[in-house]
């Protein structure tokens, strides 16, 4: 089993990496390929995901089709990666997977897109070689988005704080990049994030000529759109932003709220649904579509000794994804370059990038009483969506006849106990 997440160290007799070579230009994929977009998270996913969903009616006149009734298939990719739901979330079934096999295999010999993050969580190479060969074999091309390390941990650690999370993110970095074996309290993270291995997972099951790299600059906002468009065979700027104010990452203040309530949460020992409802589907959801925001608010600050460790595992991980023989598009050199702040508030980007080498003391996160009412009145609106219950009877309310029979089957159960 594979403990130290962080290095990766070649034999000493081990072949010098080849020189990398020329870029070739960008041609698209052969018809009839189907296109299997494995993120991982935090490197575009979601809005590449609402592009194509937006253009699901339009691509089809140029024989490419988006074979999902949803932007993002999550149930189905959960259940054939084995894993549960966020916290609270249904289970999904392997009805949820074999749903979208069937909406796949109904768009015949056509090019076809599929996108979802959560296949870099898939568990194993048989459960990996499984989705590929029910997606169509040899007609399934792999593609991997890739963003720095150092601007995907402030935004994993809040989505892990959505899920539930309660250690605060520089404690969350000593486990992460100082505390082997590198799986406390996130062991998704590095299975996600441990870009070169995921990479050679992939590989493994298609073939270094059936996957490809895409190396995310956040400064060409629409690289990765035409990127899937030139892939696609699409014409340019037939994907356009979408705009989803829901997947925006949290200000440090509004996940310090959150995680301060996880505590207690947990600390009450409430059940996981409740959290799915109330909180994350409720509060959250609610604060995050109402409020915005602002050149105010303190980004997520990550200390300089994480970066440059961030920066020197991604020059590791660039090395060997060279090295596999796979298409590279974009510039390797971004994933170990030490980022600066840059990006809008509350964005992605911005808060990948905040608090890095360069930043400004540590300023002071203040929850906006706004927030903190729009995410009270979140919680209230779900209760209030909820289903009503029948309320419980009290014992001067229950007939004498219906109180025989329960005490009847609670003595008849300590009966059978003992």
């Amino acid at each position: 089993m594979e403990t130290d997440c962080t290095r990766d160290h070649a034999p000493a007799n081990a072949p010098a990496a080849p020189a990398p070579a020329a870029p070739a230009p960008l041609a698209a994929l052969p018809a009839g390929t189907r296109l299997l977009h494995i993120g991982p998270h935090k490197t575009g996913t979601t809005s590449i995901q609402g592009a194509l969903f937006g253009a699901k009616d339009r691509m089809p006149t140029y024989g490419v089709e988006f074979p999902a009734t949803s932007r993002h298939p999550m149930q189905a990719v959960l259940a054939a990666c084995s894993r549960g739901g966020m916290m609270g979330d249904t289970t999904p079934t392997e009805r949820h997977w074999t749903q979208l096999l069937e909406q796949v295999h109904a768009t015949g010999r056509r090019t076809s897109v599929i996108s979802s993050e959560f296949f870099a969580d898939a568990p194993d190479d048989a459960s990996i070689q499984r989705i590929v060969e029910q997606l169509g074999g040899e007609r399934v091309h792999i593609l991997v988005t890739l963003r720095p390390l150092a601007k995907i941990m402030p935004s994993q650690w809040q989505q892990y704080v959505q899920n539930g999370l309660r250690m605060g993110y520089e404690e969350w970095l000593e486990h992460m990049l100082r505390k082997a074996p590198y799986e406390k309290p996130n062991p998704s993270f590095w299975r996600r994030h441990r870009h070169d291995r995921l990479v050679e997972r992939w590989v493994r099951a298609v073939g270094a000529e059936r996957v490809t790299v895409v190396v995310v600059d956040d400064r060409d906002r629409d690289g990765l759109m035409r990127t899937f468009e030139a892939l696609l065979g699409l014409p340019a700027n037939l994907l356009e932003p979408v705009p989803d104010t829901a997947n925006r990452s949290l200000t440090l203040a509004e996940t310090e709220m959150l995680r301060n309530l996880n505590k207690e949460f947990r600390g009450n020992g409430l059940p996981d649904e409740l959290y799915s409802k109330l909180v994350r589907n409720g509060a959250v959801m609610h604060m995050k579509n109402a409020c915005s925001p602002t050149a105010r608010d303190v980004k997520i600050s990550t200390p300089d000794w994480a970066v440059e460790a961030a920066a020197g595992i991604g020059a590791e991980m660039v090395g060997r994804i060279e090295a596999m023989g796979v298409r590279v598009i974009g510039d390797p050199a971004l994933l170990s370059a030490v980022p600066k702040p840059t990006g809008r508030p509350g964005t992605d980007e911005a808060a990948g990038a905040a608090g890095t080498a360069g930043t400004a003391g540590p300023a002071e996160a203040l929850i906006d009483p706004e927030v903190a009412a729009q995410a009270l009145y979140g919680t209230l609106a779900a209760v209030a969506a909820a289903p009503a219950r029948p309320a419980a009877r009290g014992v001067h309310q229950t007939s004498s006849k219906e109180l025989v029979k329960v005490l009847g089957h609670r003595c008849l159960k300590r009966l059978r106990r003992r």
